[in-house]
């Protein structure tokens, strides 16, 4: 199971050189500058940020902790100057589910706003839910045992240093995973690129209107910058209500935080 950026990649981004870091930021605010319109590149910048604004829409829409997206690839863009209502992107992409490994091909419309009030980017798309795999028997099982657990859950560090999630963390960093892209989806512009890199730790709190309610601390990175950005998010999941992200903090930077690396 990975990300949807492998750590390994993460971890090249942030320790490469600062010649080979400046070329990579001189790289992507020239695919920035250029703003085309019409067909683009699939296996480009502005391709696939609009791409992977689709994945963070349909995570929140789709996710659980047995059900996480990430980005295989681009198939088809366009771009479409909206004057001053913004730009819009229209694309053919393949999602795949890093638990079941299942793909499946979509496409989408994001509009980012234009003009100085912004907003989180629009987003439409075909997609219409997880059709190959039933999760809902998994689902029912993990929160009836959290529920009436004496024991609230906590954990620290998913993955750890070395890249490692235990078998029975792995449902609550999928849970981090997509209740991220929350945050994501509200921060993504024209000029971002998010992952989430870690869990940094996750602790349950007392179940409330039948949802099962969580604290995250997380580590987003953003890849144009190459920051490494610290939020606090407040997750609730039931598998009738799905996940939901309640409370969004950013924390003040970390300058000790580090993703991990693959060993």
């Amino acid at each position: 199971m990975r990300n949807s950026v492998p750590t390994s990649s993460i971890g090249k981004l942030l320790y490469s050189t600062n010649t080979t870091q400046q070329q990579q930021q001189q790289q992507v605010s020239l695919d920035v500058d250029v703003m085309l319109t019409g067909e683009l590149n699939p296996n480009q910048y502005p391709a696939r940020r609009a791409a992977q604004v689709v994945l963070h829409h349909l995570n929140t829409r789709y996710g659980s902790p047995y059900w996480w997206g990430a980005l295989r690839q681009v198939h088809k863009a366009t771009a479409e100057a909206l004057g001053d209502s913004g730009r819009k992107y229209s694309l053919e992409v393949t999602l795949q589910d890093q638990i079941s490994g299942t793909k499946e091909t979509c496409t989408a419309e994001v509009v980012f706003p234009g003009g100085p009030a912004g907003g989180p980017p629009q987003v439409t798309t075909s997609y219409e839910g997880k059709s190959e795999i039933n999760t809902q028997a998994q689902e029912e099982a993990l929160y009836n045992q959290y529920n009436t657990s004496q024991n609230l859950l906590s954990g620290h560090n998913l993955p750890d240093s070395y890249g490692h999630v235990a078998p029975g963390m792995e449902p609550f960093w999928h849970l981090g995973g997509v209740a991220s892209s929350f945050v994501m989806l509200k921060e993504s512009s024209e000029n971002t690129l998010y992952n989430m890199a870690q869990v940094v730790s996750v602790t349950q709190l007392a179940t409330e209107n039948n949802q099962l309610r969580f604290n995250y601390d997380v580590l987003l990175h953003e890849m144009v910058s190459q920051e490494i950005i610290h939020w606090k998010l407040l997750a609730s999941w039931s598998p009738q209500e799905g996940v939901k992200a309640s409370q969004m903090e950013l924390l003040p930077k970390c300058h000790h935080c580090e993703p991990p690396q693959e060993h």
